[in-house]
């Protein structure tokens, strides 16, 4: 699972860069995706729905979500008036309209970040809450041995002093834990996928 340099995420010639050029790159990451083509990204995004969000992750994925839930709730920081539409526009509002008018993809209830859009090489979703404004873009690229690969890049706008304190405080779970566990996740959905 190889953590990569921003450059890799913003020399790319993606549609999120005009949609969220106020927001931070926080990570990008690439997930391996042997055999795939330039036509494989819609069957990425099936196996990755097929392989479930955060509640089939393994225990300490669930179990640092369940905190992080809790948390929110006891905490107030996941109301409705500090979300999406709410406290944040979406960036759905700064689509082209032609993209907009297009289905964004589909919502999970088990997915906390929401569609904001899904093209042929690479696909949004976001999530405001009291600590941040983020965004999960996911794309599709030509990897060094020629096959495609899946490339997330999580882009924040931390809510004042507060949400980058936060942003601070997650970043070793991030890395220890839940990018691990997720490029399991992911590769093992692109490898089930191919069977």
């Amino acid at each position: 699972m190889p953590r990569l340099a921003e450059a890799a995420y913003s020399e790319q010639p993606w549609l999120i860069h005009e949609l969220a050029s106020d927001f931070a790159v926080e990570d990008v990451w690439s997930f391996r995706t042997p055999g795939a083509g330039p036509d494989d990204f819609p069957v990425m995004l099936a196996a990755l729905r097929a392989a479930g969000g955060p509640v089939k992750q393994m225990w300490p994925v669930r179990f640092l979500f369940a905190v992080r839930w809790k948390l929110g709730a006891l905490l107030g920081w996941d109301k409705p008036s500090v979300g999406v539409g709410e406290r944040v526009a979406s960036l759905r509002d700064r689509l082209p309209s032609d993209i907009r008018a297009a289905s964004p993809g589909p919502d999970d209830d088990d997915m906390p970040l929401k569609a904001v859009y899904e093209l042929d090489m690479e696909a949004a979703r976001e999530l405001a809450n009291k600590t941040v404004h983020t965004v999960m873009h996911l794309g599709w690229i030509r990897g060094v041995n020629g096959d495609y690969e899946l490339r997330m890049a999580v882009l924040v706008k931390p809510n004042g002093w507060f949400g980058r304190l936060y942003m601070a405080a997650i970043a070793p779970f991030r890395y220890l834990i839940v990018y691990p566990a997720l490029t399991r996740q992911w590769e093992r959905a692109w490898a089930g996928r191919s069977r």
